[in-house]
């Protein structure tokens, strides 16, 4: 068993999950990242928990984490709803026999993410330590959602820079990050330092690569209206996953790595679970391939 490091992958969170779950989990998958966009959608967490546990019952599969990604730091109505999605997963992990929730910090709109700081303090505080008291750990994800350091819609946990404020902010061991390679290098920002920097903090990997054309970024820069950068299903971009799980073993991390899927140009509509599964049977050769006990 390779139970330090598990390969799996993203699922929508609502009615169809249990049915997508059932068709999937055959080709391999060994941990599911449930996920809802902004707002739970009026799902029962107690009855999606059973019919998740049902499919999974015999398989030594399991929950990586349950995710809400939307902006809790805003005042309006959505923001409320998202808020109330936190609460409320943070509330049922253990029904899902997992003990983390992620998503993005949400961030106040437009401004540059040093003042979004105070807000962030005052919303997350409060869920760090109602996660505290359950045992359940939070995890920001690292996308930009096209914001930089000044302006934005929905995140600030994009920046090595914010994550060490928001840390100093809330300097508890249940807030960590759930990190992406490809978010980085869309940034052009090589991910291998970084991760030895902060493999500490990262308590979920979400499995997507990036493809960079450094031709296109040496001609036309990467402000202009030409794309340099592509999100790829790991195995068809330029990361290289045997180094990155090296590296997060060297750091003493435990826990999944969820393939973020529906991204790939190329692996894409009729051929999206192709490029998954091969994202998944690549995941598992970097990891060591087949798992070999030691002699006794």
């Amino acid at each position: 068993m390779h139970d330090d490091i598990r390969i799996g992958t993203l699922v929508n969170g609502g009615a169809s999950t249990a049915s997508y779950l059932r068709q999937i989990l055959p080709h391999g998958f060994e941990s599911f990242s449930i996920t809802f966009w902004q707002t739970l959608g009026g799902v029962d967490l107690a009855k999606l928990a059973d019919e998740v546990r049902e499919v999974l019952a015999g398989s030594d599969a399991v929950v990586s984490c349950l995710s809400c990604f939307g902006n809790p730091l805003m005042e309006d109505d959505k923001a409320q709803e998202t808020r109330q999605a936190w609460e409320r997963l943070i509330d049922a992990a253990r029904l899902f026999d997992c003990d983390l929730v992620t998503g993005f910090t949400g961030r106040v709109v437009d401004l540059p993410i040093d003042q979004s700081m105070d807000r962030y303090a005052e919303v997350w505080g409060p869920l760090q330590a109602r996660a505290a008291d359950q045992g359940v750990r939070i995890a920001f994800e690292n996308c930009d959602m096209g914001g930089d350091w000044w302006r934005g819609d929905w995140n600030i946990a994009h920046n090595p820079t914010a994550w060490q404020m928001m840390f100093d902010r809330i300097p508890s061991e249940n807030i960590g990050l759930q990190w992406e390679p490809c978010h980085q290098m869309v940034s052009l920002i090589d991910p291998m330092p970084q991760l030895r920097e902060w493999v500490g903090k990262m308590f979920n990997i979400h499995g997507k690569d990036c493809t960079v054309l450094w031709d296109v970024v040496r001609e036309h820069g990467c402000d202009g209206p030409h794309p340099f950068a592509f999100h790829r299903t790991p195995g068809f971009g330029d990361c290289n996953w045997t180094d990155i799980i090296s590296e997060l073993r060297r750091g003493g991390f435990r826990g999944s790595i969820d393939i973020e899927g529906w991204h790939d140009p190329v692996y894409r509509d009729d051929l999206e679970m192709t490029g998954q599964v091969h994202g998944l049977n690549y995941l598992k050769q970097c990891r060591g391939g087949a798992f070999v006990p030691n002699p006794s």
